[in-house]
């Protein structure tokens, strides 16, 4: 997919050009994340299809959570359907966000938030610039409280408690940048404030059985899906991995359609996609080698992939990166 750069939000002054140098500049923004889609204003977002994945959320190496601001603050932003283990929660400072939880439309403003549970499919949209805040918070943090399968759900409904809560959370933030003498202590003094208000202010305890399964199920759907990522070199058929996991291919099928919202197809021509994108941008290997590293069946069925994602073919790719390189010595 490649942007329409008169659709990119930039000043006035600033010229915009539509020549190959940009295709291969936008081509790198959608590989690096800088740019995961592009918002097109149209005035229909309902019916949006994107493909889901599974998302590995690692802490922050000083404190046991993650928190960081929002990396569609640019606007023009698109984050497709995924879903991790990890609580997640986004508190928008400035600005307005979209969400799309569990075919839910959710709107965000200034000084509001929204809690994402556990492997709950969502997507986000952020059409403009906007300053927001994400926590992502290890399931285990809450495991005391777990109703089910170790399971907590929290609610996407408003408390009186959520201007307390917002405040709790830019506190966090703001001490947590300006890094002074104990500033771990006071942030996580912060954060266990927050737990508090979360477990007893926000937390589900009557959950339908139907959640609790949908959870149970893509648990298991990630276990599935990191093996894909650990193998995807492999000839991956789906009667094969049906197999492994003592599942039968229509059942793995149904469970990539209902808990992803991708096919199974799909979802690994995605992988190995970016994994030969990786190793197109970081070494000198002849395409139909980073083909048969991917997992492709031939250099053919690469770059048709390849080009259908990035709209450019692979050794056109390579070629255009060379030549940037080149030009920023001069």
């Amino acid at each position: 997919m490649i942007l329409a750069p008169k659709t990119m939000l930039t000043p006035q002054s600033v010229r915009i050009k539509t020549d190959m140098r940009d295709t291969y500049m936008i081509t790198q923004c959608l590989s690096y994340g800088g740019y995961h889609a592009v918002y097109i204003p149209t005035g229909e977002r309902k019916g949006e299809r994107m493909e889901g994945s599974h998302e590995l959320v690692l802490p922050n190496e000083d404190l046991p959570f993650r928190m960081f601001l929002f990396e569609g603050k640019d606007g023009n932003y698109v984050r497709k359907k995924h879903w991790h283990r990890s609580i997640e929660m986004f508190v928008v400072l400035e600005g307005k966000l979209d969400f799309y939880i569990n075919e839910e439309d959710i709107h965000l403003d200034e000084k509001s938030f929204v809690i994402v549970n556990s492997n709950e499919l969502h997507s986000i949209s952020a059409p403009f610039p906007n300053k927001t805040i994400v926590l992502q918070m290890p399931l285990q943090t809450f495991e005391r409280y777990y109703t089910d399968e170790q399971f907590i759900c929290f609610t996407h409904s408003e408390r009186v408690q959520d201007e307390q809560l917002v405040e709790l959370v830019e506190k966090m933030y703001v001490t947590y940048q300006k890094k002074k003498t104990g500033y771990e202590l006071k942030v996580q003094s912060y954060f266990y404030m927050l737990v508090y208000l979360m477990v007893t202010k926000y937390r589900k305890v009557d959950v339908s059985a139907e959640i609790v399964r949908d959870h149970k199920n893509r648990n298991r759907l990630s276990t599935i899906t990191n093996y894909i990522k650990d193998n995807y070199q492999k000839d991956l058929s789906l009667e094969g991995l049906a197999q492994v996991f003592g599942y039968s291919p229509t059942y793995l099928s149904r469970m990539f359609r209902k808990y992803a919202e991708i096919n199974y197809k799909e979802y690994i021509q995605g992988i190995r996609l970016e994994y030969a994108y990786r190793e197109l941008i970081s070494s000198d290997t002849m395409v139909e080698e980073i083909a048969e590293h991917s997992g492709f069946a031939d250099g053919r069925a690469f770059a048709k992939a390849f080009r259908k994602k990035y709209g450019v073919r692979p050794s056109d790719f390579r070629k255009m990166r060379k030549q940037e390189s080149e030009d920023e010595k001069l």
